[in-house]
């Protein structure tokens, strides 16, 4: 079976303008996550940029200031995970439009 070359630009373009969508779309979604039993919280959104940091004022202990940033640390890893997660499961269902394309060997494909 061959393939129109015409009608696979038309679908790379479409999926092109497609995938530039969803990207605004999830730039201004974002998720929350949080570390050390909810003193910090993080919120990022869909284009892993850390949008928010609350910190609790029981989480400030000048005599264990090391502890305060492992639980920073702990809270912005865990909010780029879910963050990462909500990405790939909006634009990965996308790539399985790709259809016959996949089969053509091209990166990242």
């Amino acid at each position: 079976m061959k393939m129109d070359p015409n009608k696979m630009i038309q679908q790379v373009q479409k999926m092109q303008a497609e995938m530039a969508q969803a990207q605004e779309e999830l730039a201004e979604q974002t998720v929350e996550a949080s570390a050390g039993g909810g003193m910090v919280t993080v919120v990022v959104s869909g284009a892993l940029e850390v949008k928010e940091l609350r910190i609790a004022a029981e989480a400030i202990d000048p005599e264990d200031p090391e502890l305060l940033a492992d639980t920073i640390v702990a809270a912005v890893n865990e909010g780029l995970r879910s963050a990462q997660s909500m990405m790939e499961s909006r634009l990965g269902g996308m790539m399985g439009g790709l259809g016959d394309l996949g089969g053509l060997g091209l990166p990242g494909m």
